[in-house]
């Protein structure tokens, strides 16, 4: 896990500046406190930098940016291949001789092989810039289910990639004119939702996607992987028992050449992971649980039943308590961190400070188990909502008319969401923006520049988007996955992981966002559930977890904040509670 910065200078730009990129680098320390490089080309039109976090090939020959040995190639690489042994292996019997033991100089490898075709080969998590000096070139990609961030700004005289936009805009050169979109965006969803970002010039790179930007001014992108089209379309053939499938991730995720701990709750996702890392390892594994003073004695209090399975599986377990003094200590630096505005992320920067502390550098996570096996309500709720509201189509403009003589006097004694029932449960996509936006669309301009809402609503499209992901997708939870994967996890899980993880130097990986897993599950009839996934744990995880009723990871941000909840909370985040709407 890294931090990557590249330069691509085009013959009516100036060269790369040196100290520039430099800056870009060095506003990304917190990614990789381990080493730092740069690499600029002789005549000084490309230019890649790179911090370093080492968890595979500790030593110098680890380092980047790396070189082929052809010294045609050159990469910086945020991430992890999996597989990269067994891709090693297979190029070895080819022929291919390596200098290091990393997974850095397979990538190169295979691309000197196959070109971008070598792609879907990859099986990890992964964003990286490649300088392809016969084919004067740089390649961006980035991997399949969007674990790893990487943003690129390209006003067709230069082009700029890093792993944070605020690293881009630490390099400068960059117009930092605002993007509605992103803004609104927040505030539809708590999180700036992807490809935009709150800056107009600045994008992310799609998941599953690449990018080729010639010297010359050439541009190319496509996609290797898409998440709609597996979902739409599952590979047919025998498929593994899934306790195998998880047993496969977790060996995977366990490659690293220092020790790997495991974030434990008391959910299914999170103790299932526990057992399989525990029976993987070859021996203790390091399991630690976050605890609020707010909650003790509750149903919401995670940490007695997390201490009861960490002696069940003989872990090396520690607990850290976050209290409200703590968040009011830590509040500016964690808004800091943030390279983007989100409502969440709060939990998984207090265990990954608690992480590093307790001096490991990588840690699992159960992200993603909710998304695959069906564990939100969404899964329930939404094909319900829709099933009883599509009649309603035949009346396309009723919805909106109800919401809109309803919304002033539902507000007195309902959520907001409530007046929207009739406008958005009639569809999938909808339906979700029902359930999961924070602000509702005809709220925005209240809480916002109304002007910049308007531009924002229009640019983001989110109905046609959200409706768009489930195109093509028969079954209802295949549907739901869709829309969980695509949005939640991608925009608001992953990438809160991603900043809050890297804010303290850890790596937190995700054995169930994995695409062999993902496969593997959607060949399987019928589809496995949660329980099917803890099932796959041994001994058995323990009665009191598996008869323990689903309730979420809570952390009291709001009580801290003395908000009634999250959307005040978004407001804060976004720099200043809201402006009351006018009269």
């Amino acid at each position: 896990m890294c931090g990557l910065a590249a330069v691509l200078a085009r013959p009516m730009a100036p060269p790369v500046d040196a100290a520039a990129l430099t800056r870009s680098r060095d506003a990304m320390v917190a990614r990789g406190p381990d080493g730092a490089g740069l690499w600029l080309a002789p005549e000084g039109r490309v230019g890649l930098a790179h911090r370093r976090l080492a968890i595979i090939e500790l030593s110098e020959s680890g380092a980047q940016p790396m070189a082929s040995s052809c010294g045609r190639l050159r990469i910086v690489f945020n991430g992890e291949i999996y597989n990269y042994r067994a891709l090693r292996a297979g190029l070895e019997a080819e022929g291919v001789a390596f200098r290091s033991g990393s997974d850095t100089e397979v990538i190169l490898a295979l691309y000197r092989r196959h070109g971008r075709d070598m792609l879907p080969l990859l099986r990890g998590m992964f964003a990286f810039a490649l300088w392809d000096e016969d084919r004067q070139g740089m390649l961006l990609a980035r991997d399949q289910l969007g674990i790893k961030p990487l943003y690129v700004a390209d006003d067709g005289k230069t082009l700029r990639a890093a792993s944070q936009v605020k690293a881009l805009l630490a390099g400068g050169g960059i117009d930092s004119e605002p993007d509605p979109a992103g803004h609104a965006g927040f505030f539809l969803w708590g999180h700036v939702p992807e490809p935009h970002t709150l800056y107009r010039h600045i994008r992310a790179l799609p998941a599953g996607s690449w990018l080729w930007a010639g010297a010359g001014g050439d541009v190319a992108e496509g996609r290797f992987f898409d998440l709609g089209a597996e979902l739409a379309n599952p590979r047919g053939g025998p498929a593994p028992g899934l306790r195998a499938v998880l047993l496969d991730s977790m060996n995977h995720h366990l490659e690293a050449d220092v020790p790997v701990g495991v974030f434990l709750s008391a959910g299914l996702d999170s103790t299932t992971l526990a057992a399989l890392a525990s029976e993987c390892a070859g021996g203790r594994v390091r399991t630690l649980t976050l605890g609020f003073d707010e909650f003790a004695g509750t149903a919401k209090d995670e940490v007695p039943l997390a201490e009861a399975v960490a002696r069940h599986y003989d872990t090396d377990h520690t607990t850290a308590r976050v209290t409200a003094a703590d968040f009011a200590a830590c509040r500016d630096r964690i808004l800091a961190d943030m390279d983007q505005p989100s409502v969440d992320g709060v939990n998984t920067w207090f265990v990954a400070r608690a992480t590093r502390a307790a001096g490991l550098k990588v840690a699992l996570s159960g992200l993603g188990g909710d998304e695959l096996f069906a564990g939100y309500n969404s899964f329930q709720d939404i094909p319900r909502m829709v099933s009883a509201l599509a009649p309603l189509r035949l009346l396309p403009g009723l919805g909106k008319l109800a919401r809109v003589v309803s919304a002033p006097w539902i507000a007195r004694f309902a959520p907001p969401k409530a007046a929207s029932i009739l406008e958005l449960g009639t569809r999938y996509g909808d339906a979700y923006l029902l359930r999961r936006g924070l602000f509702m669309p005809w709220e925005l301009p209240q809480v916002m520049d109304p002007d910049m809402a308007r531009a924002g609503w229009r640019a983001l499209a989110p109905r046609l988007a959200l409706n768009g992901a489930v195109a093509g997708i028969a079954a209802p939870r295949l549907k739901v996955s869709a829309l969980e994967m695509s949005f939640y996890m991608r925009n608001q899980l992953l990438r809160d992981s991603d900043w809050a993880g890297m804010a303290h130097s850890l790596e937190i990986r995700v054995p169930l966002v994995d695409v062999e897993v993902l496969r593997a599950v959607l060949a399987m009839t019928p589809l496995p559930g949660k329980r099917d996934m803890a099932a796959s744990a041994r001994p058995a995880l323990p009665a009191a977890v598996l008869g323990r009723a689903k309730t979420g990871f809570f952390v009291p941000v709001a009580q801290w904040l003395g908000e009634s909840s999250l959307r005040g909370w978004a407001c804060r985040v976004y720099g200043s509670p809201p402006s009351p709407p006018a009269p």
